[in-house]
């Protein structure tokens, strides 16, 4: 499956430290391969991916392309880009 990392992502990542940042990439292989199937709440097309406790790798699936969204450090960054949609 083919990964694609938005604009966003990309700056998420780079903000985030060494470690968390290696958590992330492990993850995004993880779902290319493997992809899960949990979606977000508010009936919105987008999934999440619980990373560590605290932060979560939102994306999109289509077809063969898995798209990265978004990369929250925090659950509180998390939380407030999903009541964005309320």
């Amino acid at each position: 499956m083919e990964v694609i990392i938005s604009e966003i992502a990309e700056k998420e990542l780079d903000d985030t430290d060494q470690t968390l940042r290696k958590f992330f990439i492990k993850h995004i292989e993880k779902i290319s391969n493997m992809p899960p199937r949990r979606h977000l709440k508010f009936g919105l097309p987008y999934n999440v991916e619980n990373v560590t406790k605290q932060s979560r790798l939102v994306y999109q699936i289509d077809k063969d392309k898995l798209y990265i969204l978004h990369c929250f450090a925090t659950h509180k960054e998390y939380e407030h880009w999903c009541m964005s949609f309320k």
